[in-house]
């Protein structure tokens, strides 16, 4: 299996995470969940997943993703995917991940989520 690559960018105070090949069981999803802890560990309460990349997710790779949704939640932070449709898609649908945690079929889209999503100023 090719190795599994993955870049990460902020979007203001988003922190974008973006695999890109296979997200499978052995080596490409302990690398994922290690990546994304280190980004939460960093203090990051955004965090924005760019599944488009990724050819291939088994439940190895879905852990990885409930675990930072879960971290994230306890700490008044949020987590949100961008899964076009396709296998890894599937995958997601077949767990009932898409259920749990919020999903977009572009970036664009899941940024504004989280605007959208922001707490209003508690000034009157």
């Amino acid at each position: 299996h090719p190795k599994l690559e993955i870049s990460t960018r902020t979007d203001g105070d988003i922190m974008i995470v973006e695999p890109r090949g296979r997200a499978t069981l052995g080596e490409n999803s302990e690398f994922l969940d290690h990546e994304l802890q280190r980004v939460t560990a960093s203090g990051c309460k955004k965090l924005l997943v760019d599944l488009t990349g990724l050819i291939q997710m088994d439940s190895s790779g879905i852990s990885a993703l409930v675990r930072q949704c879960t971290g994230l939640t306890r700490k008044g932070g949020s987590l949100r995917l961008v899964c076009p449709a396709g296998r890894v898609h599937d995958a997601l649908s077949v767990t009932r991940l898409l259920d749990a945690i919020p999903t977009f079929p572009t970036v664009a889209s899941a940024l504004e989520s989280f605007q959208s999503a922001a707490p209003k100023s508690a000034t009157t």
